[in-house]
């Protein structure tokens, strides 16, 4: 098949598992031959950098899934919990709401954690320093974030082991094809995850001063923004999508990067001699393999899209996906896109967003990379494969499920 007909026929709610493992050809095909593509269910797909960010910046595009996620998840906790969390809102509630979660990760929040994650990381290297070979994913990249939002939210280590699983379900359930049994262990995420949270901001409440380093558990609970607090869903829910939006990213950050630095020894070796270059690695890691893949919008009104010589409107009503991996490879905007380049300037990736929507822990997210994979490649200086990395296999979030290494 060629490469137009390829992109003629794209179907992202029929993609199979070659597109899950490598989806860059499709986009590269897509960028050239369907920038605006529509689709059999009559849904858009953009892959162009300028499309992808104008439909993040537009205002006449909305993020609101009240109505698009009834006919997929019904009345359940799957629709409750991504019908209220921040991500998919607009504003005024997601500007109230956004407000309202800022408490959690202002600069003095974010500086009380900082000797934190240095700590939970010299942990980890420590302990991984006793063994010749170890998992990257399972055993470092995982752990970090699990551990921070673990602090930050006030779980007890005797529950920190179920974090993975809620957010793997709950996330799951958003790709385009999800099968019922896997919908059904979503919806059971929500509740379980729901019902302990529920008890800890219960406890929180009765003892606001007893939060340990790091927790902003109270600053949720009792945090206020002219005169109003998180409802009692909107905090539970929205304590669900930072353990999701902190953990799978951050994780996957980490995995995607080692993962690449593994493919591309020599830029392995650049870091290594160069630690100073770990600020560019992250920004090349987060465009190389883009932890979300594919965001969505919907048109409230008519808008145009595509390039100069091939512009297409998009109609009010239409549900559009945005390619965020496809843009962070486009020619049109990044010099040899297909090639990693650690020391890569100007980098304008958009793998946390962009506009009102740009993800709200990017801050915490890139220093928790910069510490994690910085300390990482200077521990292990002959750091080498033990093994096929695997991928997870989601369409929206990109990211390992296993990177065995001997070091």
């Amino acid at each position: 098949m060629s490469d137009k007909d390829i992109a003629i026929s794209f179907d992202l709610s029929a993609i199979g598992p070659d597109f899950l493992a490598d989806p860059f050809p499709v986009y590269r095909a897509l960028r050239k031959h369907a920038p605006v593509h529509r689709m059999p269910d009559d849904t858009y797909f953009l892959s162009r950098y300028d499309d992808v960010v104008q439909a993040f910046r537009h205002p006449g595009m909305s993020s609101d899934k009240t109505v698009d996620f009834k006919p997929k998840f019904g009345d359940g906790p799957l629709y409750t919990h991504h019908t209220t969390s921040l991500v998919f809102n607009d504003p005024p509630i997601h500007t109230r709401v956004r407000k309202l979660l800022a408490g959690a990760f202002t600069p003095r929040k974010i500086t009380e954690l900082n000797p934190l994650i240095h700590q939970i990381i010299d942990d980890l290297l420590d302990e991984l320093a006793t063994r010749k070979t170890f998992d990257v994913l399972q055993d470092y990249a995982l752990a970090l974030p699990t551990a921070i939002i673990s602090y930050m939210l006030g779980i007890p280590e005797k529950h920190r082991h179920k974090l993975h699983g809620y957010s793997n379900l709950i996330l799951g359930a958003l790709d385009p094809v999800v099968q019922p049994d896997k919908l059904l262990a979503g919806h059971n995420a929500v509740d379980e995850f729901g019902a302990m949270l529920e008890e800890l901001i219960a406890k929180r409440r009765e003892e606001p001063n007893s939060a340990s380093q790091g927790e902003v558990l109270a600053a949720l609970i009792f945090g206020e923004v002219d005169g109003e607090r998180l409802t009692a869903v909107e905090l539970v829910q929205n304590c669900i999508f930072l353990l999701n939006a902190g953990h799978e990213t951050t994780a996957n950050m980490v995995g995607n990067c080692m993962d690449m630095l593994l493919d591309f020894p020599d830029q392995l070796q650049r870091l290594q001699d160069d630690p100073d270059l770990i600020t560019t690695t992250i920004e090349e890691a987060l465009r190389w393999q883009s932890p979300l893949q594919i965001g969505n919008r919907k048109a409230m009104e008519d808008v145009e899209f595509g390039p100069p010589d091939r512009r297409a409107t998009i109609p009010a009503g239409t549900f559009i996906h945005c390619g965020v991996a496809a843009a962070n490879r486009d020619p049109e905007t990044f010099d040899d896109p297909e090639t990693v380049d650690i020391s890569r300037k100007p980098n304008p990736q958009i793998a946390f967003g962009i506009g009102k929507h740009v993800c709200l822990g990017n801050t915490l997210g890139r220093i928790e990379g910069r510490v994690a994979i910085g300390k990482f490649v200077k521990r292990f200086p002959n750091l080498r494969r033990n093994g096929q990395s695997q991928l997870h296999g989601r369409a929206r979030f990109r990211g390992l499920k296993a990177l065995p290494v001997a070091v």
